[in-house]
């Protein structure tokens, strides 16, 4: 099954980031009592009542041209644009507000299905106040009370009752599912039609996970691929494109269906802090994942330009490291070949299971080489080591407390296990649990 999207719209100031916390289970937005703090869309994975779906916190929209309004605006329509379902936040204390009936304007025009929360009741003696917001009409009003968790599950069976569900694309176990992100005006487009060998994406009758997807198949060198992209937006406007953190939201559909994440660079402008927001989801997600250069053809070609490029990259992006990195053109279609055997590469290692008798070995001889530290007042041993599952590799380590785990000791073990097997291209998990 594939995962909703659900985003979170609202006002200024109202509590969505709060909400936003409340139903990730972590404090991922920023909280702060000054209006206008979350500027930039964030995402997080949610869970209720055994369904998973996507949520989205986006800045708040007012009427007065306050800073960053044109961009938070256009950032609210993309991730309406993007949603599945809104949950739209109000003020139970300020009451119906005229921004509140702006933003209800572009829900109607959204024609999705919306979910209306009174946010800031805080005790049975507001309950008169939620009696206002019917006159917005975007339904039955949900009060709840983001600061004391009062109502929150409430609104999650409503949200879970109303998610559509998604039918995820099966893909033979023989083909290979790769998508391609990527900040905006990287060539990714440009990408898929080189690798396609055509002038532009023929969207085939593959039904993806979301009304933007589009899956194409086709056949190299004996092996079957699908390219999972996503369409351009359907709204016109140039904000659209200043907004360069839309590229992530874009992604997640065709991040969560792929096996291989093909991240694109842009040779000519460097790296820059959006491609590391892009390439987050896809770690998060534990995809595999290749490094691709594009625009190489506008690089000054000294004798070490690879080399040295490659070493930004990896100062860079420190916990990529196992990423392959490649150097392509796609407006010249030079160097498109050297991708696929690194796709080959990381889907072969991100499926690659490790025998348990030689993984134990593997085991023992990194404590004996490098003796767990002490840590959190005790020292780590590990008993028995299994691996319990692919895409990506994941080991367990069955040890006396898992407290004792110190993270350096744990890319210690991860670096023993990739120095030991090919897991080019992987991420690699290891948990710890009690004997």
């Amino acid at each position: 099954m594939g995962r909703s999207i659900v985003a979170i719209v609202g006002s200024p100031n109202v509590g969505k980031s709060t909400l936003f916390n409340r139903i990730v289970g972590e404090r991922k937005a920023i909280v702060d009592d000054q209006a206008g703090v979350t500027r930039d869309r964030l995402y997080g994975k949610a869970t209720w009542l055994t369904k998973e779906f996507t949520l989205i916190d986006t800045g708040g929209v007012e009427i007065k041209n306050a800073a960053f309004q044109t961009q938070i605006r256009a950032q609210v329509e993309i991730a309406i644009e993007e949603a599945d379902l809104i949950i739209y936040v109000t003020d139970g204390r300020l009451g119906v507000t005229p921004d509140d009936r702006v933003v209800c304007k572009m829900l109607f025009k959204s024609s999705k299905p919306v979910i209306l929360c009174v946010n800031k009741i805080d005790n049975y003696e507001m309950m008169d106040n939620v009696t206002e917001f019917y006159s917005l009409g975007i339904g039955d009003p949900i009060a709840i009370s983001t600061a004391h968790g009062i109502g929150i599950g409430d609104l999650l069976d409503k949200v879970v009752e109303n998610l559509p569900e998604k039918v995820e694309e099966e893909f033979d176990e023989d083909t290979i599912a790769f998508s391609i992100i990527g900040r905006p005006n990287v060539g990714k487009s440009s990408l898929t039609n080189a690798i396609l060998g055509q002038d532009r994406v023929i969207v085939s009758n593959i039904e993806g996970t979301t009304r933007d997807s589009i899956d194409t198949r086709f056949t190299r060198d004996e092996q079957n691929y699908v390219v999972i992209d996503t369409a351009g937006l359907k709204k016109r406007g140039k904000i659209y494109e200043s907004v360069d953190k839309y590229a992530a939201l874009r992604a997640l559909a065709a991040i969560d269906r792929s096996q291989v994440v093909l991240l694109v660079i842009d040779a000519n402008e460097g790296i820059t802090q959006q491609d590391k927001h892009v390439v987050g989801y896809a770690m998060d997600e534990s995809k595999a994942i290749v490094i691709v250069v594009n625009k190489w053809d506008l690089v000054e070609h000294t004798q070490n330009a690879m080399t040295e490029f490659t070493k930004k990259i990896r100062s860079e992006f420190k916990f990529l490291d196992y990423a392959p990195v490649v150097y392509i053109s796609a407006k010249d279609k030079s160097r498109i070949q050297t991708i696929f055997p690194e796709i080959q590469a990381a889907f072969s290692a991100y499926n690659y299971r490790v025998g348990t008798s030689v993984l134990n070995d593997i085991m023992m001889d990194a404590q004996i080489v490098n003796p767990t530290p002490v840590f959190n007042g005790g020292r780590l041993k590990i008993y028995f080591a299994s691996q319990v599952a692919i895409c990506p590799p994941t080991f367990v380590l069955s040890v006396n407390d898992p407290e004792y785990m110190h993270f350096s000791y744990q890319r210690y073990l991860e670096n023993r296990l990739r120095d030991s097997f090919d897991f080019t291209g992987t991420p690699i998990k290891i948990i710890c649990r009690a004997r």
